[in-house]
């Protein structure tokens, strides 16, 4: 920390651990003035979209999942349902149930990662999980137990933990038989009471506080708590299809960053990922999920950012709960995949991924070679209102002390899990005092 003969003070923070991508943060105030804040993205663009064009359809699940090695279900699911969709067609019944249950997996072992690996040291005040897993070796044993539960299922259905290789446009390249998925049950009936101490452990946080008005942006679908379709809707009204979404919401490049920023037209930026889906669709989680939910004093409607890590837990408990179910009445599809026969046409859809609302477009010719794609992952879309949340405790962090305005910052910033690799996490702060 550095006070300059003009008054102005510095608070710089090098590289974190804890974190993904390449980033920096700058405040910078006028007495108690916020001036500006910019969370600074600086990683190379991936060019993922430009490396579409001119491939088959057919292989956009398999390259987009390289995006994300935490979320690559959420890419692939993104890619399939909108090439299907430009294709007329739709996978329904067995084969519908299973691209959820390969969804409940991924929601699992990130959320869980997440909640343990990355935030829960900033509310223990500990630098990283292996001075937790000290303190609480239970909690971070069950939480490695659930997280392989979670990567279990993926490899059941998907292949392999990670970048799976059994999705395809269509559905799979094979379906596994029953047998197959019902020996997860016990693992994930026995995560699922590990799952509630994890959350119960979590409410007993001490949580800074953060309120302001936000618009909150997620799926909603009639039956069911959304993962991989619905239409999009917002706590302000907004309720459209997928196909309209580049009608309604637009990215902008800012001079600080590498990473797009996605608003709303008109009205400006939104959040998405678990709070919105809570606030959204909380009707709409299993019984024990709702009670879980009920338990550590969660309520549809504004949530505290610091209070994501809750929500987390819930939505781990739904998707182990929604992964038994599916398991418990699986019955294996006539077939793994329905045809998909190539054809000219556009496609649109976006899927849950466990950071948020992650959408894809594709444009194809009638051989069903690609001839654009334009994907938007959940951190562009919530990097303005981190910059919001930043903004609004500004302030705060003024003054503290240097290390703990930087924790506090940091603690912000990842109550939303950013993946900038998808687009990064923060790494170097700045506050300047004029």
């Amino acid at each position: 920390m550095a006070t300059k003969s003009n008054g102005t003070r510095m608070i710089t923070v090098g590289e974190l651990s804890r974190v993904e991508g390449e980033g920096a943060l700058m405040i910078q105030l006028e007495g108690e003035r916020v001036v500006d804040v910019q969370l600074r993205i600086f990683e190379p663009p991936r060019l993922f979209e430009s490396m579409l064009r001119g491939r088959a359809a057919s292989e956009a699940p398999d390259i987009t999942s390289r995006i994300c090695g935490i979320c690559p279900v959420a890419y692939q699911m993104s890619a399939c349902h909108a090439i299907e969709r430009a294709l007329g067609v739709h996978c329904d019944g067995a084969l519908r149930d299973l691209r959820r249950l390969l969804y409940c997996g991924e929601w699992i072992e990130s959320h869980v990662l997440h909640m343990t690996m990355l935030h829960a040291p900033d509310f223990v005040g500990v630098p990283d999980v292996m001075t937790l897993s000290e303190r609480y070796p239970e909690r971070i044993q069950g939480a490695l137990q659930m997280k392989k539960t979670g990567n279990a299922i993926v490899t059941s259905l998907g292949g392999r933990e990670i970048h799976p290789i059994n999705v395809k446009v269509g559905g799979f390249y094979r379906a596994p038989h029953r047998e197959e998925l019902r020996r997860l049950l016990p693992d994930l009936k026995a995560a699922l009471e590990e799952a509630e101490r994890l959350l119960d452990w979590c409410a007993q946080f001490d949580f800074p506080t953060l309120d302001r008005e936000v618009e909150y942006v997620a799926l909603r679908h009639p039956d069911e708590y959304p993962m991989n379709e619905g239409r999009i809707a917002s706590s302000r009204g907004l309720d459209i299809d997928p196909m309209d979404y580049e009608d309604h919401f637009v990215e902008e490049q800012v001079p600080h960053s590498t990473a797009l920023h996605a608003k709303i037209v008109g009205r400006g930026p939104y959040v998405c990922g678990p709070q919105a889906r809570f606030a959204l669709n909380a009707e709409r989680l299993s019984p024990r999920a709702k009670a879980a939910a009920e338990r550590v004093g969660l309520r549809p409607g504004y949530i505290d950012p610091f209070r994501s890590i809750l929500v987390r837990g819930v939505e781990v408990i739904y998707a182990l709960d929604e992964a038994i179910r599916i398991i418990e009445e699986y019955r294996p599809p006539s077939a793994s995949s329905v045809d998909t026969p190539p054809r000219a046409g556009r496609g649109a859809a976006a899927t849950e991924a466990p950071r948020g609302i992650l959408y894809h477009r594709y444009d194809i010719d009638p051989e069903a070679s690609i001839l654009e794609a334009k994907i938007v992952p959940p951190t562009s879309q919530n990097q303005p209102s981190i910059e919001d949340d930043l903004r609004t405790i500004a302030p705060t962090l003024a003054a503290l002390p240097h290390n703990d305005a930087r924790a506090r910052a940091e603690h912000a910033i990842r109550n939303y899990d950013p993946c900038i690799s998808c687009a990064t996490h923060f790494l170097r702060l700045s506050i300047e005092r004029r």
